[in-house]
């Protein structure tokens, strides 16, 4: 059989950064297979898509597809050969509707004049025949995460791709999404199309693929059936030893009380209620986990703590000092350090250096500056201190923080925030997009605040991770918080039927104890 996709030999090295992103990587996928490419942040996985995409330029190696070389140095190349590629953070236009999103650049016209209706009508046909129905007359900023991705895979079909590359499909998903996303990636590959799934969600490579290859500092360590391997031996050939996936901790000893939040009230971004009468208390020496599927108001109430949202009612207090009409910087200095949600735009500049992000909450003070003149040699310092510690790969003081992989780039925001033992720490989607060495590391990191005495509020749409660190849970639904529970009192079916909407009230709350 004549393989759909076969990469040989590719090298890429980044000068800017000194690095061997691949070294001599040898790939291939057959048609009508989902193929996982696996490995941790850093190992050259998305950098091997983006020369198969046409994104990257590789220094030595040809490219296969269907078995002929082709010269592939743009993305129009690559989908004249027939590969598309839905990435990670997603390209499409936010003011444009859907259908606009998906025909853009071959817009059904007349005489030059665009045809909208046609085009609504072109996307709601392409839609069905592949069982992903969308609105095409919504607009992109008006539909959920979920939705912008089955945009993009549409957007891929259209232009008929035979092989679709999925860089980290489920990062930014829901349980229920990711479920309707695994049925979409099974349909596709039993019409014949070849996908390559970018992932490093071990239970997804079981769950969904067919092969995987596993790639570790540039080069491939082995590629193998799905069927052959456990998640541990995916997990140690990802990682070159034997890794940690569920992180070992002793029982919280709480201490007094860091955080009170009361009856809060907080509006989303269109003014409507977001938040409603939540309230929780967090103690020195704990992480209170906040379970709910995304949308449920986990966003609101983090920015509210963390000074980026207004306060419409009720009361946050850090340390007994309330903290409503505070700035950022003023919680920051009472004690609290916020790991946003969104490392890419809200967690770092992207344009700027390691040593610039590193010293962003901190280079009004000293070491950092004295008599309003900026230290660099102890910034530099603070650079190198956090690269080490972090074990962040690739980064280098004074270098570009661009260049660097997801769990990188997450390292470097853990390493600036926990930088002065704060009181509070903010966890908002701690280990997304991260690989599982990464989550390893992040995972211990907070357990060792916490046994510090660090206060720690966790908020993630993983509930394997809300299980494994937590010591409470707080399961938040339509910006209420439903249930505050000790460890001992959850199990996932118990979570899993709050995160849905039953608040088990005393009569709900027997019956389900009946049930079990």
């Amino acid at each position: 059989m004549t393989t759909a996709i076969e990469m040989r030999n590719i090298r890429k090295y980044f000068a800017s950064s000194s690095t061997l992103a691949l070294d001599q990587v040898n790939f291939e996928v057959q048609p009508g297979e989902v193929h996982a490419l696996v490995g941790e942040n850093g190992a050259g996985k998305t950098t091997l898509m983006n020369v198969l995409y046409g994104l990257v330029s590789p220094d030595e190696g040809e490219i296969l597809v269907q078995g002929k070389p082709v010269q592939i140095s743009h993305p129009d190349h690559a989908i004249q050969q027939g590969i598309g590629m839905v990435h990670q953070h997603f390209k499409l236009v936010p003011s444009f509707t859907i259908a606009e999103n998906i025909m853009l650049g071959v817009e059904p016209n007349q005489f030059g004049v665009l045809n909208s209706s046609t085009e609504a009508e072109a996307v709601r046909k392409l839609a069905a025949d592949y069982g992903l129905p969308v609105d095409p007359n919504k607009r992109i900023q008006d539909v959920s995460v979920g939705i912008q991705q089955r945009v993009e895979i549409l957007k891929s079909l259209q232009r008929d791709a035979r092989v679709l590359i999925l860089d980290e499909p489920t990062a930014v998903l829901t349980p229920q999404e990711v479920r309707e996303l695994y049925v979409v990636i099974r349909r596709l590959a039993e019409s014949g199309r070849s996908v390559i799934l970018i992932t490093h969600k071990l239970l997804e490579v079981k769950e969904v693929a067919d092969r995987l290859t596993v790639m570790r500092r540039g080069k491939v360590v082995g590629t193998d059936d799905v069927a052959n391997v456990s998640v541990r031996d995916i997990a140690n050939m990802m990682v070159g030893r034997q890794v940690i996936l569920t992180v070992p901790r002793t029982p919280a000893e709480p201490g007094e009380t860091v955080l009170e939040v009361e009856n809060l009230l907080v509006a989303d971004n269109k003014g409507l209620p977001a938040v409603m009468g939540a309230s929780l208390q967090l103690r020195k020496g704990e992480i209170l986990g906040i379970a709910g599927i995304s949308g449920n108001g986990q966003t609101e109430l983090v920015e509210a703590i963390a000074g980026t949202r207004p306060i419409d009612g009720g009361d946050v207090r850090l340390l007994g000092e309330s903290l409503v009409g505070k700035t950022v910087r003023q919680r920051r200095d009472v004690g609290m350090a916020h790991i946003p949600e969104d490392r890419m735009t809200s967690g770092l500049n992207m344009t700027t250096t390691l040593d610039e992000n590193v010293v962003v909450t901190s280079y009004d003070r000293e070491p950092y500056s004295k008599g309003g003149y900026l230290q660099f040699d102890a910034i530099r310092q603070l650079a190198q201190q956090i690269a080490k510690t972090f074990h962040i790969k690739s980064a280098a003081a004074g270098g570009n923080v661009r260049t660097l992989s997801g769990g990188n780039l997450q390292k470097i925001v853990l390493g600036r925030e926990l930088e002065g033992d704060p009181a509070l720490i903010i966890a908002n989607q701690p280990t997304r997009g991260v690989d599982v060495g990464s989550i390893e590391f992040v995972h211990k990191t907070l357990v060792d605040v916490r046994d510090h005495g660090a206060a720690i509020l966790l908020i993630s749409v993983e509930l394997d991770e809300i299980l494994a660190l937590s010591d409470r849970v707080a399961v938040m639904y339509e910006g209420r918080i439903v249930a505050t529970l000790d460890m001992d009192e959850v199990n996932e079916e118990k979570l899993g039927l709050l995160m849905a909407g039953s608040s088990l009230p005393q009569d709900d709350a027997l019956a389900y104890e009946e049930m079990n």
